[in-house]
């Protein structure tokens, strides 16, 4: 990874109505920083991930087919999207950490903010589907095979906590691996509830009931999904991560040694899990001379601080004050 790069451009005069001069430090960390610790773990929860549901996905529509049940139809085909979402974001994680090279010259972090968007829509379309699916079944019911439903179910149940518990705690900062945890730990609760169906249709022989917990189910989908494709549109869009606080960052940045003012504050994702800051600030040289403290010292210490508000990769620009 190559090193964070500085530039101080200090002492540029330049030509202003009202003659002032403005000195100029540029700080960039170029660092190709990826917030998450552990890419290896990453890949590796991706990959069990994956296998682990497509075994599921098979097991479960052959079963709901089979024996009757669109609730256990519903939640696989909830799997099914959670192995087509599980490959994006495998593959957008991947791709988000190759360096930066020609055209594409911030990287292809962008990539997870896409998949992230990709799998949110798969999530509601699957949604969408089993509401529907469900209504023309309680319209009209269908015999169900409660026993062989149940067991499908249970094993959705524990194969989906285990591939979220995969991902550890990384996904809490990484939007894309926070989608896929998502699909994950939603599938999880839709199998209990597909459990407790057959288990009470088993008992009553309510066939409806099975259509009815269809609908509740593609409504907990919809629901999940639209939490996601709301930050996944709003990171498409440059929208500070939600993790980062605004006025915290801007009162930070004002209250270094010799700062006056914050302006032109700019925050933004580079990824799921980078983000970047651009802001002009306004300093006072004596007061910044009677903290014995260099420019380059005090880009330094902004750089580390807002490292510590999840912030590693940042443009400052700093210009003298026009009062004397």
């Amino acid at each position: 990874m190559p090193p964070p790069q500085r530039h101080d451009d200090a002492h540029h005069a330049h030509g202003h109505a009202h003659d002032h001069a403005h000195d100029h430090g540029h700080e960039h960390g170029h660092g190709h920083q990826h917030d998450s610790d552990s890419p290896g773990r990453a890949a590796a929860a991706f990959r069990w991930s994956i296998a682990l549901n497509s075994g599921l996905t098979a097991l479960q529509l052959a079963i709901g087919f089979g024996f009757g049940s669109l609730a256990l139809i519903g939640d696989a085909l909830h799997n099914l999207g959670d192995v087509v979402g599980l490959v994006l974001g495998w593959g957008a994680d991947q791709l988000s950490r190759r360096p930066a090279g020609g055209r594409f010259t911030f990287g292809y972090g962008r990539s997870t903010q896409i998949a992230s968007l990709v799998n949110g829509l798969l999530i509601f379309s699957a949604g969408v589907v089993v509401v529907v699916e469900a209504i023309q079944r309680l319209l009209h019911p269908v015999p169900l095979i409660a026993g062989p439903v149940a067991w499908a179910a249970a094993a959705g149940i524990a194969i989906n906590l285990l591939s979220a518990r995969l991902f550890g705690h990384d996904h809490h900062h990484d939007l894309n691996q926070r989608a896929a945890v998502l699909h994950l730990l939603t599938d999880a609760a839709v199998s209990v509830a597909v459990l407790v169906s057959a288990i009470v249709v088993g008992a009553t022989g309510w066939l409806w009931l099975d259509a009815l917990t269809a609908i509740g189910v593609g409504a907990a989908v919809i629901g999940s999904a639209l939490g996601l494709l709301r930050e996944a549109i709003a990171l498409n869009l440059d929208a500070a991560p939600r993790h980062v606080d605004l006025a915290q960052v801007e009162v930070m940045l004002a209250s270094l040694p010799g700062v006056e003012s914050v302006e032109d504050l700019h925050v933004w994702g580079l990824s799921t899990s980078r983000t970047a800051l651009m802001a002009h600030v306004v300093i006072d040289p004596a007061r910044l001379a009677g903290e014995d403290l260099s420019r380059d010292q005090l880009l330094a210490r902004a750089r580390a601080r807002l490292a510590e508000l999840g912030i590693r990769k940042s443009t400052l620009q700093l210009e003298e004050s026009h009062r004397h």
